[in-house]
């Protein structure tokens, strides 16, 4: 696990599309792991300038979302296949029809699931997964107590992170779903590469767990230990719990140039 602990926010998004970039580089091809929430979006908008400017493009990618709310109307703004349309999807040249995300409406929830991993797995697997973490510790919806070898599936949301999210319902706790898809840790961690983004002093707790901390279902997040390739950008606000954190910074200004994530 490498730790990068940059000034801003902005420096954060930056330095997380260039993994981006460096990946589209080598492979045009390459399948993308989305994630929604406020964490990600900077990298989008970074991503965005890039590919205005001749940068980067991803008309040969592909993409894959982590989660979705179960029982939102197609329609309804806050359905993460409406967000990544909007943050993401018409923002690069990607193409809509490949980028994919768990069914939340599906008749047989069971079976969505089931479908998403096959199809995650039919195209050869993430190369590089965007990832957030959330302020109990999780990452996609795999809420504090999830198996560290789980799979997509059906879970219920905790009330601390329905009381983050209800920000993105105005603020109406009621409005938010009780119940989302989500990929497993265990799918998440057979990404081949993965890219974690936090900003703010609100999540300098989970961060320092899954960091620091103990291998525990507690702190989901955590599980990323285990994963040889994951690349945690952090802005001094959420890296100001991490106990090691001048070791960070000194082992990244002192990265070999061949040693590229």
């Amino acid at each position: 696990m490498e730790v990068a602990i940059e000034g801003s926010p902005q420096q954060v998004a930056s330095l997380a599309a260039d993994a981006i970039e460096n990946l589209l580089t080598s492979r045009p091809d390459a399948v993308l792991g989305l994630a929604t929430g406020s964490s990600p979006i900077g990298i989008y908008d970074e991503l965005s300038r890039r590919v205005a400017a001749e940068r980067v493009s991803f008309k040969g990618a592909s993409a894959f979302t982590l989660d979705e709310y179960v029982g939102l109307p197609a329609n309804h703004p806050q359905r993460y296949r409406t967000v990544i349309e909007q943050v993401f999807t018409r923002k690069v040249d990607i193409d809509p029809s490949r980028v994919h995300g768990p069914d939340g409406n599906a008749a047989d929830l069971e079976a969505a699931c089931a479908a998403y991993e096959k199809a995650i797995r039919g195209i050869g697997g993430i190369d590089l997964q965007i990832l957030g973490i959330g302020t109990d510790g999780h990452i996609a919806f795999n809420e504090p107590s999830s198996s560290l070898g789980s799979r997509t599936r059906i879970k219920t949301l905790t009330q601390q992170t329905r009381l983050d999210n209800s920000r993105f319902f105005g603020d109406h706790l009621d409005a938010v779903p009780t119940h989302c898809l989500t990929q497993g840790v265990g799918t998440i961690l057979e990404a081949r590469q993965i890219v974690v983004v936090a900003t703010g002093r609100a999540k300098a707790e989970a961060v320092h767990q899954a960091v620091e901390g103990p291998v525990s279902a507690m702190w989901p997040a955590s599980a990323l230990q285990f994963h040889p390739r994951v690349l945690v950008v952090l802005d001094s606000a959420a890296a100001s719990r991490l106990q090691l954190a001048d070791y960070y910074r000194d082992v990244w200004r002192h990265k070999p140039t061949w040693q590229a994530f």
